[in-house]
């Protein structure tokens, strides 16, 4: 995928933007519990592929600081890949005729993604949560679920209307779109 200069500007403001909120946000932004505000943008991600290697950078920043280490960063980030990735290209394959539920399909793939990947390593770099339960099926279920429950709440109380404000914008409309190319 070659992009054009606009969209690398796009991709860094994204990425800024997600690593300023995630580590303004510190203290409901990593753990257990987990209200990650900068998630929101994951759907940005429907609007255009700059979202794909701006939410990518802006995890790994966020996750820099963190304080969960290299699991954290490699495994955090290639979950906000992997979840943008599938984002930008199942967001293309929504029918127009589901145009009206596709902003509630969108965060699907977030959700689902972070909340196995990421829920599914908690356990292993943050003592606190192995101590919760006597069985690792049930520490794993926990930290599942207390994932996709915060990936679920940002991305549909604050991501979509974000999404839905953007997209009238067409503020990610490029040239060639507007030609019909």
């Amino acid at each position: 995928m070659k992009f054009t200069t606009g969209q690398i500007t796009q991709a860094a403001l994204i990425a800024a933007a997600y690593a300023v909120l995630t580590i303004a946000f510190t203290p409901i932004s990593f753990g257990l519990i987990q209200f990650r505000i900068s998630e929101a943008f994951m759907l940005l991600a429907a609007l255009t592929p700059a979202a794909i290697p701006g939410l990518f950078i802006g995890c790994v920043l966020s996750n820099l600081f963190g304080g969960f280490g290299i699991i954290d960063i490699a495994f955090g980030s290639i979950a906000t890949l992997l979840a943008a990735v599938v984002t930008y290209y199942g967001g293309r394959r929504i029918p127009q005729s589901m145009n009206k539920v596709k902003p509630f399909l969108l965060p699907i793939p977030t959700i689902l993604l972070n909340g196995f990947i990421v829920g599914g390593y908690l356990p292993f770099v943050i003592p606190e949560i192995r101590a919760m339960a006597e069985s690792l099926g049930i520490v794993l279920a926990m930290s599942i679920g207390s994932v996709m429950l915060g990936e679920l709440v940002i991305t549909y109380l604050v991501g979509i209307p974000l999404y839905l404000a953007i997209r009238k914008t067409n503020i990610f409309k490029t040239k060639a779109e507007d030609r019909g190319m």
